[in-house]
């Protein structure tokens, strides 16, 4: 179990800089079924790690200095199930910090992710994504 455990830290602190994002990535399923809970721009379901990556990582990096970078403040793991509960260490183009928590439930099979519930502040995301969409697009 202690090697599981040290493999998923390592996985998800990938997600901390940028440049090494697509190691995490690489181990997401093409074919990710991914569930982005709450009312707000990026929520959906989505049944591909292309279409996530699309309408989320690639959405909030046109909006965030230097793109997505989240930490990981707590793990857990039992079985094929890992929940990780991740802190976002953005700004925002404008300057504003993007202190956002996430909770992600993920299912594994195997060494890939294969499905994926996500939570998060729907509120900061919407108000974040549209105020910088809208200030972007010089309104």
């Amino acid at each position: 179990m202690t090697d599981i455990r040290n493999d998923r830290e390592t996985l998800f602190a990938y997600l901390q800089d940028p440049a090494t994002q697509p190691d995490f990535w690489a181990r997401v399923a093409d074919d990710v079924d991914w569930t982005v809970e709450g009312t707000h721009p990026l929520a959906g379901r989505y049944r591909s790690k292309k279409e996530f990556t699309a309408a989320t990582f690639d959405r909030l990096a046109k909006v965030l200095e230097g793109g997505v970078k989240l930490t990981v403040e707590h793990l857990y793991v039992d079985g094929d199930t890992t929940i990780v509960e991740l802190a976002s260490t953005s700004t925002t183009k404008e300057g504003a910090q993007f202190d956002n928590r996430y909770c992600w439930v993920c299912r594994f099979d195997g060494d890939m992710i294969a499905e994926v519930r996500a939570y998060l502040d729907s509120a900061m995301v919407g108000y974040t994504v549209l105020r910088n969409e809208l200030r972007q697009r010089g309104g």
